[in-house]
């Protein structure tokens, strides 16, 4: 199931999307969709609304070097255990939404990432097992980063913690199987980035069960759960893509900071 948050003519709604392509219609959702979901009966074209951030979490857990093509491609170890960091929740976007390129950073760089919703129970001491039930589902994400801040303040909150900095969507998907799913991401149509999320150190479930040890995760928090080699920089002007195989493509243009 397609879950999504939107904006349409009488307002904002999460609402379930229906069917593919020019018929596809998005069914409003009354209140969150976390519990059992109820429609109010409301339907538009899905044409007709616009793709928000699919969720507005309290946090975003990111994990760094959990593709050990990536760490190696910055001169990194792959860590022993998951190596965690925090986006701010200002830094959320939702698709077609512009990154804006900090004045300050000369290197900023797209990273296409899984990105898990955390559901209805949360997350606290959980066990893997555990951690599997507690996954409400997945969607696309971006980690942007400013890498000539990053490698100059060694901590990660200033480099990857901008408004903007983390696109989110298109939308939930709660059925995916991120087993062995793509991760893509394109720069005008250019590929630059091409892994699968089998090459995971440490899978969704593990890396909730090692968060959850650490901080209460709520409903709709999410965990980015790392980038596949390739990072490169992205320019004022072009688009960045990110597809996750079974979820979605999430769009965003790059513009210059104001």
């Amino acid at each position: 199931m397609r879950i999504a948050r939107i904006a349409h003519p009488t307002g904002m709604s999460f609402a379930v999307l229906e069917g593919e392509g020019p018929g596809a219609t998005a069914a409003e959702i009354e209140g969150h969709p976390f519990a059992q979901i109820k429609l109010t009966g409301q339907r538009w074209a899905l044409d007709d609304v616009r793709l928000l951030a699919p969720i507005l979490p309290s946090k975003v857990v990111c994990v760094g070097r959990n593709y050990a093509e990536h760490a190696a491609e910055l001169g990194n170890e792959v860590p022993k255990e998951p190596l965690i960091f925090l986006k701010p929740s200002t830094s959320v976007i939702g698709p077609s939404e512009a990154i804006r390129l900090p004045a300050v950073s000369d290197q900023v760089e797209h990273e296409a990432e899984l990105a898990v919703v955390i559901g209805l129970h949360g997350a606290r001491n959980l066990d893997r097992e555990a951690a599997k039930g507690a996954i409400y589902g997945y969607t696309c994400a971006n980690d942007v980063t400013a890498r000539d801040l990053q490698r100059q303040d060694v901590q990660f909150t200033r480099a990857k913690g901008f408004d903007s900095f983390c696109p989110l969507g298109p939308w939930i998907e709660t059925d995916a199987d991120v087993s062995d799913a793509e991760v893509r991401c394109e720069v005008n149509g250019e590929v630059r980035q091409l892994g699968s999320t089998k090459d995971m150190v440490f899978d969704p479930a593990a890396l909730v069960a090692y968060v959850s040890q650490i901080m209460t995760l709520i409903p709709g928090d999410v965990v980015l759960t790392g980038t596949p080699a390739g990072v490169g920089p992205i320019q004022a002007g072009e688009t960045v893509s990110v597809s996750v195989a079974g979820i979605g493509t999430l769009s965003n243009k790059v513009i210059a900071s104001e």
